[in-house]
């Protein structure tokens, strides 16, 4: 045995901040994107893809077993891990074919 190798820790590199930047893994039209704030506006929402999602498509969340709620620019979002999002073409001239 040898009793002369230093012990190296790894202390240094271990420094743990809980609520400092949490992760929250959401999808948004079944992508997977990490996000680290607890509360985002629908516009926030928007600009999570690399291509934001435009003003010609709605944003909503998914509700299980429930109504998918349409999320407006300025509505704020309670973020949850597992939280998924899709978008759907806007209805911008409702009953016009």
């Amino acid at each position: 045995m040898n009793h002369d190798i230093p012990a190296t820790g790894h202390h240094e590199h271990e420094e743990h901040h809980p609520e400092h930047h949490p992760e929250f893994h959401i999808q948004i039209d079944r992508v997977h994107y990490t996000v680290t704030k607890r509360h985002m506006t629908g516009e926030q929402l928007r600009h999570v893809p690399p291509t934001p999602i435009g003003p010609d498509r709605d944003l909503f969340e998914v509700v299980p077993g429930g109504t998918d709620k349409k999320i407006g620019n300025d509505e704020v979002v309670e973020i949850r891990d597992g939280k998924r999002f899709f978008t759907a073409p806007a209805q911008i001239n409702p009953g016009s074919h």
